[in-house]
């Protein structure tokens, strides 16, 4: 009987052997503390009390090690949240939230997320909302707005029509998206039931149709980003 406690007491002592690679905190202080305690009384024929320290050294070095993954795991959750909120407030200094609004509320919400994860101790949720932020803003830029109207030009000129104009990249970037152009400006026509009739001078509004923030009159001389629907 006590070969067999012998060998329960070595077998829970070795397996205490691999807490010399963990970081110093409270948790593993108790379990070589423990571990101390069992060799001791190991030593001292006390093999129920020695079995016992073991186990006590062996829960506590389970806790430290439990404690060391949060640990790093709030150190990655750190460092991934303050690199999401740095491309968040440059986002916003670089007015995403007009320019790129669809983007941008997918980054604030991940963030808020984030936050609230964090606030838990569930740095792993925590983690995975922060890089949603950084993928949801991986386009973001400093950009030009989109124009929010276009003075229509001579045909001869421009071959001005609505489905060329759609076709820009400045406006939708597809011919086919032609009809927002057309029920956004039909009343400024001299023939409203005729969207082939547009005028050289009119000045045509270009509705955002996915969100996009659009201001100004186009000008050739600006250097617009092309419209996305992502945008």
């Amino acid at each position: 009987m006590k070969r067999v406690l012998v060998s329960a007491a070595a077998f829970l002592l070795s397996s205490m052997m691999f807490a010399i690679s963990y970081k110093d905190n409270t948790y593993q202080k108790l379990a070589n503390e423990y571990s101390k305690k069992s060799q001791q009384a190991l030593d001292a024929g006390e093999y129920d009390l020695s079995i016992e320290y073991a186990q006590k050294a062996e829960e506590n070095a389970a806790l430290s090690q439990a404690f060391i993954k949060s640990m790093a795991a709030k150190g990655y959750a750190d460092s991934i949240m303050k690199r999401a909120k740095q491309k968040l407030d440059y986002a916003k200094k670089n007015d995403a939230e007009k320019n790129f609004p669809m983007a941008y509320s997918v980054a604030e919400k991940a963030y808020a997320n984030a936050l609230e994860a964090y606030n838990k101790e569930d740095y792993e949720s925590a983690e995975k909302y922060a890089q949603q932020v950084l993928d949801a803003l991986a386009d973001v830029r400093s950009v030009n707005a989109l124009p929010k109207y276009y003075v229509v030009r001579p045909w001869a000129d421009s071959k001005d029509c609505y489905w060329n104009i759609a076709g820009r990249s400045y406006v939708y970037n597809n011919p086919r998206l032609w009809e927002n152009l057309y029920q956004a400006n039909k009343s400024k026509m001299p023939d409203p039931s005729n969207p082939n009739i547009i005028l050289p001078g009119m000045k045509m509004e270009i509705p955002s149709i996915t969100g996009e923030y659009r201001e100004g009159v186009y000008d050739p001389s600006i250097k617009y980003d092309g419209y996305s629907a992502n945008r």
